[in-house]
């Protein structure tokens, strides 16, 4: 390589200004040539840049024509600033660091509460930081060893749910808008549903949820819950102000203790808010409703299905009521012959004028 500079530099002293030009226009054309085959952006090293600066000094005009690799006025602007501050340090790439204090301040209410990175943030934006995203909490979190989620400290959320499931019950209100006589109307539901079974019980629609229906709800599902023969102990709900202190006063003369769930921690109640968002989407969103009594209608029919017909991902994809089997267990064989279900033998039962759909195995 030094032995092409060498003789390249012998060219061009002994050429004349007529050749000089002509050299320098074919070095050109060639440097052209290269950069087009380039990436659009191309990154330099201080020290490239410092070598750049040094022989672009004395240019002048020429840079326009000359420089490919940054723009002329960049350069121009790197040759200021040499002049201007001596040698400028590079600057560092990527994303400033979470100042100090602020990650102390994360890493302070973390450890004195048993709070998630989302409940943390709703706390640094009350104190004025309003920089930081969850992502970054969630990363400073987990830099320091601890737990993103609410599960930190004796009794984590997790544990807590292994030990009560079975008697733990979450509730919660959704409402839909519907047709009445006197107009568009907001009605209420009131849903209790079984952690551990994921059982539900509804209450009928009402558009007045008051604090003398909402203790009447609260009566009517522990009777209901005891007759299904499902444990009740333990009742979680979250802040709505339609859980008054009369409704769990209620639960505790029924001898069922009440659980509010955390300030701004939706997730603690995800259960409940997992069956709401299905009889949405999968019932109520598809209807006109008219009335309390349409509504009711549909929630009954939903929550039939919802027992008995649709399979649940989260116990294997089994319906939660199982039919029982009749017959005496079969051998490896005949389950194999078992999957194999002719057309003909299948047959489907409609819900809700065909919007929900249960295929079964009709009887030999």
């Amino acid at each position: 390589m030094v032995n092409v500079f060498q003789s390249l530099l012998l060219v061009i002293a002994g050429a004349t200004e007529k050749e000089l030009a002509r050299q320098v226009k074919f070095l050109k054309v060639e440097n052209e040539v290269l950069r087009a085959k380039l990436p659009k952006r191309i990154t330099i090293t201080p020290k490239e840049r410092q070598r750049l600066v040094r022989f672009a000094k004395k240019l002048g005009r020429a840079l326009n024509q000359l420089t490919t690799i940054v723009t002329p006025g960049t350069l121009r602007r790197w040759i200021r600033e040499e002049k201007k501050h001596g040698k400028k340090p590079p600057a560092k790439r990527g994303r400033r660091r979470t100042p100090e204090q602020i990650r102390l301040l994360i890493l302070k209410l973390a450890r004195e509460n048993q709070w998630g990175y989302t409940r943390i943030l709703g706390e640094l934006k009350k104190l004025g930081v309003r920089s930081i995203s969850r992502n970054t909490v969630k990363r400073i979190l987990r830099d320091a060893g601890l737990d993103p989620g609410p599960k930190r400290g004796e009794g984590t959320w997790d544990e807590f749910l292994t030990q009560h499931a079975a008697s733990l019950w979450q509730c919660d209100f959704f409402s839909k808008r519907v047709l009445t006589f006197q107009g568009v109307r907001e009605t209420y539901v009131l849903v209790f549903l079984n952690v551990k079974t994921r059982q539900v019980i509804l209450s009928p629609a009402t558009r007045h949820p008051n604090e003398a229906w909402v203790v009447v709800q609260a009566e009517s599902f522990v009777t209901q819950a005891r007759e299904q023969g499902l444990p009740v102990t333990l009742v979680q709900h979250d802040r709505d102000t339609k859980f008054t202190k009369s409704f769990d006063a209620e639960l505790k003369r029924r001898r069922v203790r009440a659980k509010v769930g955390a300030y701004r921690a939706p997730n603690t109640n995800a259960f409940v808010e997992r069956f709401i968002q299905s009889i949405e989407q999968e019932c109520l969103d598809r209807f006109v409703v008219f009335g309390e009594r349409h509504m009711d209608h549909l929630c009954r029919e939903y929550l039939t299905y919802y027992h008995e017909e649709r399979p649940h991902q989260s116990l294997e994809n089994e319906p939660l009521v199982k039919q029982k089997k009749r017959g005496h267990p079969k051998s490896k064989r005949a389950k194999i012959e078992d999957d194999i279900v002719p057309l003909a033998k299948v047959s489907c039962k409609q819900r809700l004028g065909g919007l929900l759909k249960h295929y079964y195995r009709r009887a030999a």
